[in-house]
């Protein structure tokens, strides 16, 4: 029985995130994306439940910004 990988290299964290690898090396060095990567070596791993939780506090976070405006919106109407 396969286990899901639970430490990813960057090509396959940003095919799981959808991303090109070169985004999310950029998001590593503008620490847009921190504490889900660790090198080993010279070359960065992801931790899978990490990259999820991390997700989730983005989509979170959009979906505030959405209410948010929405809320503005039907004040000014």
């Amino acid at each position: 029985m396969d286990r899901p990988k639970e430490v990813m290299t960057l090509r396959e964290a940003s095919e799981y995130l959808g991303i090109s690898p070169d985004t999310l090396y950029k998001y590593l060095n503008e620490n847009r994306i921190s504490g889900v990567a660790f090198k080993l070596g010279n070359r960065w791993r992801f931790k899978k439940d990490l990259l999820d939780r991390w997700m989730e506090k983005k989509s979170e976070r959009v979906l505030e910004m959405k209410s948010s405006r929405a809320s503005k919106l039907t004040v000014k109407s």
